[in-house]
């Protein structure tokens, strides 16, 4: 989830399939200044909602009220049909047809928003917007109209249950959100054994990926980004006749997958070396803990106290909100993450909370907005920047549009 540097790559995607002139240089100039409000400082271009929505609910499931400027920054990015674009640099400009609008952001902006509380109307008409865009299949793609993804469609049943809606009851044709991640989770047996797919491929075929598992885990047990630890599970692979069967299934390929490297998850592009994947790690151990399959989460969860830490200062605010969360999943304190304080390095990225709970965030209400995932978006764009639009790409991460 989410958590979700898939949603960063996605946006990346999107915006590099445009094949427009502004595509090719997405980085801002070095003097362009970013709101005061938002948090990171890198260009928000695709990812500010994301990662202002993650850091804005990991405050608050760590009992941090954050600073109103932040929170009333969010607000304003909404259009007036209710969505979220991934960034508006000028939110008194009206929405048109040219703003790209994101079912992920319009997702995340609802549960962080949800868990704030006191903004019904905003989460109303951004709920209704999402309502107004499903897909015939009963699912979601990043943009609407698109195909449905998985990662998409599990993020927006996360903000359909935090706002008190039943997914299972959200349909268009007949069919809902459940239909649609069915339809993506792979057999058990051979290499995917129970993984949800991103998408089919051009063949209408499916291929394992974990970062679509991690979220189809959370969409088929219809949980948010925010989850308890839930009860064990001992079920096996088995036909997914249903989303928790689903669900079940793509834990098992989550814990095979965490263990064979060392209880973290690898990504790779081609021609790149592989390279330990923190965000989508973090997402997975997330998926684990609402899944109830708490050992391997809690591997996993100690293999990121130890190695998250340059990851975390380099990708920005979304990626302390995904460590907090994976924090909060297995039980274990944000404030002592492998000797740091989550918290506070989350705070540092942004205005000065209201209240700190345990700890005070050392935030300053000058700091502007630091990118997210770095590894999660801009190092995919520039790979697929140079390989072309042709690439076949699996996606990934949020923030930057995100992180993700």
């Amino acid at each position: 989830m989410n958590v979700r540097r898939s949603a960063a790559v996605l946006a990346a995607v999107a915006v590099i399939g445009a094949a427009t002139p502004a595509a090719a240089d997405p980085s801002p100039s070095p003097s362009q200044a970013f709101p005061s409000a938002l948090y990171g400082d890198k260009d928000p271009k695709f990812d500010g909602v994301w990662r202002q929505s993650l850091a804005l609910l990991a405050q608050d499931t760590v009992g941090v009220k954050p600073a109103a400027k932040p929170v009333q920054w969010l607000v304003r990015q909404q259009c007036a049909d209710g969505s979220f674009a991934s960034y508006r640099p000028d939110p008194t400009t009206a929405c048109d047809a040219k703003t790209m609008l994101d079912t992920n952001a319009t997702s995340a902006a609802v549960q962080a928003l949800t868990a704030l509380g006191g903004h019904d109307d905003v989460t109303r008409k951004a709920v209704g917007w999402l309502k107004a865009v499903q897909n015939k299949d009963g699912g979601w793609g990043y943009s609407p109209g698109g195909p449905s993804d998985t990662n998409s469609t599990s993020i927006v049943i996360g903000a359909l249950a935090a706002a008190g809606e039943k997914p299972d009851q959200v349909e268009k044709d007949g069919k809902s959100p459940y239909d649609a991640l069915l339809k993506l989770a792979l057999p058990c047996g051979g290499d995917g054994d129970g993984a949800f797919a991103f998408q089919p491929d051009k063949k209408g075929e499916l291929a394992a990926n974990a970062d679509a598992t991690a979220a189809g885990v959370l969409g088929a047990l219809g949980k948010g980004m925010v989850v308890e630890p839930g009860k064990k599970s001992d079920a096996t692979c088995e036909k997914a006749a249903t989303p928790r069967q689903a669900a079940a299934n793509g834990a098992g390929y989550l814990t095979a997958a965490l263990a064979k490297d060392g209880d973290h998850l690898m990504s790779a592009l081609a021609g790149a070396e592989p390279q330990p994947d923190f965000g989508n790690t973090a997402d997975a151990v997330v998926a684990l803990a609402a899944q109830g399959d708490t050992a391997q989460a809690e591997k996993s969860v100690r293999w990121l106290e130890k190695n998250s830490a340059s990851w975390a200062a380099q990708s920005g605010p979304a990626a302390y909100a995904q460590l907090i969360l994976a924090a909060h999943a297995t039980g274990t304190n944000p404030r002592d993450f492998g000797g740091a304080d989550l918290v506070k390095q989350l705070g540092a990225t942004g205005p000065a909370p209201q209240t700190a709970g345990k700890t005070t965030s050392g935030a300053s209400d000058e700091k502007e907005d630091s990118g997210s995932d770095f590894f999660g978006v801009w190092w995919y764009v520039g790979v697929c920047l140079v390989a072309g639009i042709g690439i076949g790409f699996l996606f990934t991460g949020r923030k930057k549009q995100r992180q993700l």
